[in-house]
């Protein structure tokens, strides 16, 4: 039986893992949970699993957690230093799904450990990418990437002989706005924003689809998991969302992987790797499908996307900056603080005015990521632009 740990457990991510843990009890156990605020939705699935500690991020949510466990064996902690702890207690097989660069110091805890380590969460490549591939190496971890795009490369790659390797191809469903003018994309709003058409995430995540930021920051994160240079990965809108990213060879083969528009497909292949289990979803019916269409994305329409790749070509801090500003900027959008297409402007701006080293520590890295926040923050106060230059 492997034990098993979710950071992030009450996320859309972090659901569907304890989905295909509670459909294999003999093969699971659940070590540890974490959740950010949602206390119902935490105790519930830790009783559920039998989970032997529970950690509620937000301190202020812990007497409510403590009570809505009162009477079980379950073990209730809150802070960000309890999540911390409960990253750092050895479980077999750790999902990092915490949003964001607050899920940094946990996943370096999980990785110290070094046990196998599923990577739900982006960020922590993008803005740290070195530390933690310099942690995972020297602490004998294994990072399995859960994004479905990281995944299916995963599944493709031939790490044996890369040199062998031509390109990468990340695929994009290209969002809500995909043919939606900039003008129209102006007058946005969250509602709009938040409603992805083929996949079920969290608020910023879906933000982040629609601007393609989302791309951008996935673009980076395989620069970082991959051995390839990063002209090597090439972004290809096809909106079906079945082919989730391909691997194109020297002697012009190309590898897909396909799969449904489902979290719990690639959370299986980290779950159950190197073998693979059975999920609850269907074969893909092919002829049902018909055909399946790609077409190159619109750099003017998705200025995130110019600004990943100048951030990874650029190197140094500058993936932590646009991360940083990034986060800042959709979360003053989904507080209706700013305009949508606002979120670009304001993080082009935020890497024009902050030039920064590149970051060999975790604390370097949130040293980073602070002053790129506090600009960032400056910049929003400012309040709305009427007709944003991204």
């Amino acid at each position: 039986m492997r034990s098993v740990s979710i950071l992030g457990a009450t996320g859309s991510v972090g659901t569907s893992t304890l989905d295909l843990v509670e459909r294999r009890p003999d093969d699971f156990s659940v070590l540890a949970l974490t959740a950010h605020r949602d206390v119902a939705g935490l105790a519930a699935a830790a009783i559920r699993t039998g989970a032997k500690l529970a950690v509620v991020a937000d301190d202020s949510c812990l007497p409510e957690l403590r009570s809505a466990l009162a009477g079980t064996s379950v073990e209730a902690a809150g802070g960000a230093q309890a999540v911390i702890d409960a990253a750092a207690l050895g479980a077999d097989w750790t999902m990092a799904s915490i949003v964001g660069c607050a899920g940094l110091a946990p996943l370096m805890a999980a990785i110290a450990t070094g046990g196998t380590i599923a990577l739900a969460n982006k960020e922590a490549l993008v803005s740290a990418g070195d530390v933690v591939m310099s942690a995972v190496q020297s602490r004998g971890a294994t990072l399995l990437p859960v994004d479905s795009e990281h995944n299916a490369i995963f599944q493709c790659f031939d790490f044996a002989r890369p040199e062998r390797v031509r390109r990468i191809i990340l695929t994009a469903s290209g969002g809500p706005f995909r043919t939606t003018s900039r003008e129209a994309m102006a007058q946005v709003t969250v509602a709009q924003a938040v409603a992805h058409p083929n996949w079920s995430m969290g608020a910023k995540i879906s933000v982040d689809s629609a601007t393609m930021m989302n791309k951008g920051l996935e673009l980076i994160e395989a620069a970082r998991l991959f051995p390839v240079a990063s002209d090597q990965i090439e972004i290809v809108v096809h909106r079906q969302s079945v082919i989730h990213s391909l691997v194109d060879y020297v002697d012009g083969s190309m590898l897909a992987q396909l799969g449904p528009s489902d979290m719990r497909v690639p959370i299986a292949h980290a779950l159950a790797w190197p073998d693979r289990m059975a999920t609850p979803m269907p074969a893909l019916d092919l002829v049902k499908l018909g055909k399946l269409e790609f077409e190159a994305p619109d750099l003017e329409r998705f200025p995130a996307l110019r600004l990943a790749r100048q951030a990874v070509d650029a190197g140094g801090g500058y993936p932590a900056v646009l991360n940083a500003a990034n986060e800042v900027a959709v979360e003053a959008f989904l507080d209706e603080r700013i305009g949508f297409l606002e979120i670009a402007a304001i993080v082009e701006d935020t890497m024009q005015r902050l030039d920064t080293p590149s970051p060999t520590t975790l604390d370097a890295v949130l040293a980073v990521d602070a002053e790129a926040r506090r600009l960032t923050g400056e910049r929003v106060a400012k309040g709305r632009v009427e007709d944003p230059v991204a």
